[in-house]
């Protein structure tokens, strides 16, 4: 753990009596560049920035990207005060008002109107989006709503259609939508906007004399859409078959069958 490994540590392995007969490699994913002009403004932060290296984030946010990640990070944002909270910051009764739950059953269904403001938000926050479509409709189906019913209720300004035209020397973002320019006055941009895989290894490996022995994996090999399950489910299946003649590097990706209801389910999909 805690431990970078290069291309010339896994060369060097490979060459050993006890060799390393073949490599997985699953690195991961690495923040997409938007390409925004201005973005090396020191005002401008990456989810990485945020949630791993705790870098201080003022009151005002734009956050660039409302996939699940910027849905993640406007969540996180609301109320963190630079420190993380414990079960011991959780109360039930507020969860239970906040979500207009009844526990005592006084009201029909067991509901009453949520407090849709139970606590002021800690920060004004604007979560972007190029698509000119739903804001966070690429979110899973059973919790998407859940995340932007909680953005809702902090207050949190969905903007989608987006075109990104710079960063001024304020740190303030100038963006372009239906064909109007606006300038939002913020204390910190944060750049969600996807992913891209890392393929550093997979990359120095291709044409050498480990090309034949890598197989890389998860967001590494794939990053779009993104998800642990899919990333699991490749490195068990390869885990599998590794062992036999015909899997080798660029062979290496194995999926079950479609089921009959996946196989309705996507035509019904078309349809909507």
């Amino acid at each position: 753990l805690n431990t970078a490994v290069s291309y010339d540590q896994m060369k060097e392995e490979g060459d050993d009596a006890n060799k390393v007969d073949k490599w997985i490699v699953a690195t991961g994913v690495t923040p997409r560049d938007p390409k925004i002009p201005g973005m090396d403004h020191p005002n401008v932060l990456s989810y990485i920035d945020v949630l791993k290296h705790d870098k201080p984030v003022g009151e005002r946010v734009a956050i660039i990207g409302a996939g699940g990640i910027g849905f993640d990070v406007a969540e996180f944002l609301l109320h963190h005060e630079g420190t993380d909270r414990t079960h011991k910051d959780v109360s039930v009764s507020h969860f239970w008002e906040e979500w207009g739950v009844d526990p005592a059953q006084a009201h029909r269904g067991g509901l009453t109107a949520p407090d849709t403001h139970p606590t002021r938000p800690r920060r004004q926050i604007h979560l972007m989006q190029r698509k000119k479509g739903k804001v966070g409709a690429g979110l899973g189906r059973t919790t998407g709503w859940i995340h932007r019913a909680t953005l809702k209720m902090g207050d949190v300004d969905m903007i989608n259609g987006a075109s990104y035209d710079r960063i001024d020397e304020n740190g303030n973002l100038h963006y372009t939508r239906d064909g109007k320019q606006h300038v939002l006055e913020v204390d910190n941009i944060v750049l969600c906007a996807g992913q891209v895989p890392y393929r550093e290894l997979n990359d120095r490996a291709a044409g050498s004399e480990l090309s034949q022995k890598v197989y890389t994996i998860g967001g590494a090999y794939e990053a779009g859409e993104l998800d642990a399950k899919r990333a699991i489910d490749m490195g068990t299946r390869l885990a599998l078959r590794i062992h036999e003649e015909g899997v080798v590097p660029g062979k290496h990706k194995f999926q079950s069958p479609k089921s009959s209801e996946e196989s309705l389910f996507q035509f019904i999909r078309k349809l909507m």
